[in-house]
């Protein structure tokens, strides 16, 4: 299973450095909409979470090294 990412420096204009890791889109859906809504002052609203899942992107895989 593939984690999937948010990044408010992927927003032009934006001076936040979070970004927000989860296992799958509702755990993160949950978790941007708290950050947007604390941090930025946006208000939990239909639009503001559909607009915030156009901006999930999956992380990249890191290789797991074998025990020794």
């Amino acid at each position: 299973m593939n984690r999937l990412y948010i990044d408010c420096r992927d927003v032009p204009g934006s001076t936040c450095s979070v970004a927000i890791t989860a296992d799958n889109k509702e755990e993160l859906l949950v978790a941007a909409v708290e950050h947007a809504v604390k941090a930025h002052g946006y208000t939990d609203t239909p639009e503001l979470r559909a607009q915030l899942q156009t901006m999930f992107k999956v992380a990249p895989t890191v290789p797991q090294r074998k025990a020794a």
